[in-house]
């Protein structure tokens, strides 16, 4: 029998290494999170560190839309209401933007295009001229990586519609001797010469289009592929005699929609030496976002046809309504750039946000400031800061600088033009 003594001795030996053991757990779980808390705060320190030594290019924001219809001072503070100004630009770390001149084919799909994109292109004129110490008009690669040695966002403008050149080759230069570097083929409606994701999946390019993929390659100014149909896609990729762009578009493995890239298109791209710009649209990244949103769309066509004469109020109002939309965590977005990565190689990614194009986007990536964020996300998924570079804007860059110089070899057989 084991004395009355040794058991209270045990007991309390016991009773102490217990207490030690929990103390010990504690300590581990404080060690944890203050080493998570550590770890976030240094990931921080590195994402920021990684934007000051890149060119962050965005390529489509839809800010002109309120610059050129509501007033919108891009230098006016607007937290809560816009997703652009350019105190948030530069807390973001954004080096170039490429400012959206979105012709609506509900509008300006048959007729007056080219007066539509010339008001919204004088807005992103008059905004740089307005902001010249902060803002900088940009056609080139050259000019990009000037206004970044100098602290300025270059601003650089894309046509959304094709409908702005009016089936006119000669508007098409035009707008190119006016600053336009890319044109995107088309929006939610087909043009007369090529099938959009909505109303022409089965269409292509027509002759013509043809010849304005041939016209673009020899200006210098990039194909955008977003909201094509994917045999419009096709088509082009057969014609491009150089790398396009997708300005803003998603993986469609990840999420299945038409606005999305396919991966049979994906490889296609990556083949061109082109690069896909993943779109921050919740609607584009998740599908329980997308279906839900589906649920309500009728509402929010509603909501902007009782504030189409005040766009201020409608942004105010969407923002409202899109608060009861389902979230969208940012690591969605960043699987679908994994799956781009896995898809085409990492030389073959860049990032178009469409914001103030969208109601909502993930949750930590809420306007032009929190590109860092989205930095350090790639960082936990263990890119390097070569490779981040390349996604943040080095790949776009490339891009651009392979137009250019096929354009300038294009020229001499084309003097008389």
């Amino acid at each position: 029998m084991i004395p009355e003594e040794t058991k209270l001795k045990t007991h309390k030996f016991m009773n102490r290494n217990r207490l030690l053991a929990i103390s010990g757990l504690l300590l581990s779980a404080h060690w944890l999170v203050a080493s998570e808390v550590k770890s976030d705060a240094a990931l921080q320190r590195t994402a920021q560190r990684i934007h000051a030594r890149s060119i962050l290019v965005d390529g489509h924001n839809d800010i002109t839309l309120y610059m050129a219809d509501a007033g919108y001072d891009l230098g006016e503070p607007s937290a809560g209401l816009f997703h652009t100004d350019l105190p948030r630009l530069k807390q973001g770390g954004v080096g170039a933007l490429f400012f959206s001149v979105w012709i609506d084919p509900a509008k300006y799909a048959t007729n007056g295009g080219t007066a539509r994109a010339l008001k919204l292109m004088d807005a992103v004129y008059s905004t740089v001229d307005a902001h010249s110490d902060k803002l900088v008009l940009a056609t080139t690669v050259a000019d990009i990586r000037r206004a970044k040695r100098q602290g300025r966002v270059a601003a650089l403008i894309g046509i959304e519609g094709g409908y702005a050149i009016e089936d006119s080759l000669e508007t098409l230069r035009a707008f190119h001797r006016l600053g336009v570097r890319y044109l995107t083929l088309t929006h939610t409606r087909s043009t007369s010469w090529a099938g959009a994701t909505t109303n022409g999946l089965g269409t292509g390019l027509t002759a013509f289009g043809r010849e304005v993929v041939n016209e673009m390659n020899r200006l210098g100014m990039l194909v955008d592929v977003s909201h094509v149909s994917d045999a419009t896609m096709h088509d082009v990729l057969d014609v491009a005699r150089v790398p396009v762009i997708a300005s803003h578009s998603s993986a469609r493995a990840i999420l299945d929609a038409p606005r999305n890239i396919p991966d049979t298109l994906l490889r296609r791209i990556a083949a061109n030496g082109g690069v896909v710009m993943v779109n921050f649209y919740n609607g584009f990244l998740d599908a329980d976002f997308a279906a839900a949103y589906a649920r309500v769309e009728s509402e929010y066509d509603a909501l902007w046809q009782r504030h189409a004469n005040d766009l201020r109020a409608g942004r105010a109002a969407e923002q409202q309504w899109a608060a009861s939309l389902p979230p969208v965590a940012l690591a969605r977005l960043a699987d679908h750039i994994d799956h781009i990565v896995r898809v085409t190689g990492v030389d073959h990614v860049g990032l178009g946000s469409d914001f103030d194009g969208v109601e909502r986007t993930p949750v930590g990536l809420e306007d032009v400031a929190c590109f860092p964020n989205l930095t350090v996300e790639l960082l936990r998924r263990g890119y390097s800061e070569k490779d981040i570079k390349k996604i943040l804007g080095e790949n776009f860059l490339r891009v651009l600088g392979e137009a250019e110089r096929f354009a300038r070899k294009s020229q001499p057989s084309n003097r008389n033009r």
